[in-house]
Parts: structure tokens; sequence; C-alpha cells
């Protein structure tokens, strides 16, 4: 497979939950979000010289590269590995430049208010990951993480979920009668027991029990 053929399969995907487009890197601030988006997920690749609609542009590699560089390791904390790869095509340059999934999440990233933030890719799009899933991720990397017991305290919680297809923190705590902290720490102990998963949205935080068929 040629660059030329290699490339616009890639662009023919569209943006997707480990594919994204850019034209150009103005704000090394703004693209770390999507490279901790993507270590925090399931890693992905990031195509620079390329627009939305999948139109070819170009860049500057040297300046682009230098501009990915500092997102990477200025501004994602810890900082996040990039692969990057130069590809020239019909006379333009296209970076692409590949995220792996990380074992050392979450990474954070400058919000909009410079304050530093998780954030999650969710489709085509980064969202701030909620502090269920931040605590998930700090445990997971925990060197002496808790054998999982189980006991009756995680039955509520565990019977809301069966009868509803997915709940948020708010909705779980009144079906089981708890406070939001006690639900919320049930909750951490039944993701990392792979009993429950964590869905992020554009609005919101579900939770729903795991089909073990």
């Amino acid at each position: 497979m040629d660059v030329n053929e290699y490339i616009n399969k890639l662009i023919e995907q569209g943006e997707h939950q480990r594919l994204d487009f850019k034209f150009a890197v103005n704000d090394s601030k703004k693209i770390a979000r999507t490279l901790a988006a993507f270590a925090n997920t399931d890693g992905g690749t990031l195509l620079l010289g390329v627009k939305d609609n999948g139109r070819i542009v170009g860049v500057n590699s040297d300046e682009e590269y230098y501009m990915m560089e500092s997102a990477a390791d200025l501004y994602c904390k810890p900082s996040v590995k990039l692969e990057v790869q130069r590809w020239q095509i019909s006379g333009k340059v296209v970076l692409e430049v590949i995220v792996q999934k990380s074992d050392k999440r979450p990474h954070l990233a400058p919000d909009k208010n410079g304050k530093y933030t998780a954030y999650i890719r969710v489709k085509d799009e980064n969202f701030i990951a909620s502090p269920i899933q931040v605590k998930v991720w700090k445990k997971k990397a925990s060197k002496q993480p808790k054998p999982f017991v189980y006991s009756h305290k995680y039955d509520a919680v565990l019977d809301a979920l069966r009868i509803n297809e997915k709940l948020t923190l708010l909705q779980l705590s009144k079906k089981a009668f708890s406070s939001e902290k006690e639900v919320e720490e049930i909750l951490i102990e039944l993701i990392l027991a792979q009993l429950v998963s964590i869905e992020t949205t554009d609005t919101n935080t579900y939770f729903s029990v795991v089909n073990t068929d």
C-alpha cells in the first residue's frame, strides 16, 4: 500500500473515537486535550494537515511537530508519548501522530480556564471525565490495589441497575436509598471488579451492569 492509499483510507473512515483530523495546531494547550483523551481512552491517531471534511491542506512539519511536542510534554500531566510519522502527499505534508492507550491514567490537560482536567474520548469528541472515572483510573494505577470481596452492601446498587438499563449517580443514590458518596465508593469497587460499566456522554455519566452472558 503506497502513502496516498494509506492516508486516504484513514481519511475515508472519518473522525471517530480513535481518529481525529486537525488542519493546523494553533494552540498547544487545546491539542493537549485530544492527546490526553486518546491516552485516557483507547489510544488514537491524529492527522495534522487534514480538514474536518477530509480535505488535505498540509502543514509546516517543523512548526507543527514542535507544537505537538509542547502539547504532549508541557501541557499533558503526566506527559503523553507520541509516535510521529511525516507523509508527503501531492506536495503537501501530513503528520500522523499516534497515541497509545496509557497505563499511567489519568492524563490531565488544561481546560479553557487553565485548570488541569482529565479528558476522555467518546466517539469523535473529547469530554471531561467524571470524578468516578478518575478515581477508578487512580485505583487501577495503585501499586497495591485492594482485592475485591463481595458483600451485601453492593446488592442495592446492583439490583437498581439490573432493573434499569442505566442510571446516573444521583438516580442510583435515590433508588439504593444511600448517599451519593456511599454509592460512589460502591460503584468504584464494582467497576474495578468489572461488574459495572461507566459511560460518559455530553450531558452526564451513566452506569450499567456488565452483561456476562
